[in-house]
């Protein structure tokens, strides 16, 4: 697989996507490739500190439009302190996240202007894209029973009723549908290692199989 890529993992809560950017990334290593992992919101010096005030806290904290422009404010500074001098090192940038998160999550979930969410992507990031983008999805319930279990306190999301968990899984696969060069859809509900041997074969078909 030739040149730097970059390669977001999304879904909704307990997806897996924390353990198959992981096992995606050994996999690369493995094939002699230098990878660099990451997440959103975060990846960052700056971008850390935002996530902190996104993921904990009260669920009612921000309303939807401000975490839009706080997760730009992250992400804008994730793409230029992290992603891109990866890429120009000619590495793989696995992330945990990144912008199909917040269409999902603010454009479906919270039900903010769509047409809105992708002209400020385009005003912070321009025609910067993923190379691939992997959805995993699974039911809601078993998501946030997997969430529930990990008990790392960031959990604000996690707390969002049942019917806006159901909007956001709706938005990750209206995306998939809309933008299928870019996005697969990988079902999440699996034992890990099945999970993680589809993103492996996706990875070489979307993206090549020779360095």
């Amino acid at each position: 697989m030739s040149g730097a890529k970059f390669i977001t993992f999304e879904g909704g809560e307990g997806g897996g996507k924390s353990t198959q950017v992981k096992l995606l990334a050994q996999s690369l290593e493995d094939a002699g490739i230098s990878v660099v992992l990451t997440r959103e919101p975060g990846g960052a010096p700056g971008a850390e500190e935002i996530r902190n005030l996104l993921v904990s806290g009260a669920v009612e904290r921000w309303q939807p439009m401000s975490e839009v422009f706080l997760h730009y404010a992250a992400r804008i500074e994730h793409v230029a302190r992290t992603v891109n001098p990866a890429l120009g090192d000619g590495k793989w940038v696995l992330s945990d996240r990144f912008a199909d998160s917040t269409m999902a999550y603010q454009g479906y979930g919270h039900d903010l202007n769509r047409d809105d969410l992708k002209r400020l992507y385009r005003l912070a990031l321009g025609d910067f894209r993923p190379d691939l983008t992997i959805i995993l999805d699974l039911p809601v319930e078993d998501g946030l029973a997997r969430a529930a279990s990990r008990g790392d306190g960031e959990d604000r999301y996690e707390r969002m009723d049942i019917a806006f968990h159901e909007r956001l899984r709706a938005g990750f696969l209206e995306i998939a549908e809309n933008e299928p060069v870019r996005c697969a859809v990988i079902d999440g509900s699996r034992e890990p290692a099945v999970v993680h041997a589809e993103i492996a074969a996706t990875t070489v078909a979307r993206l090549g199989n020779s360095r």
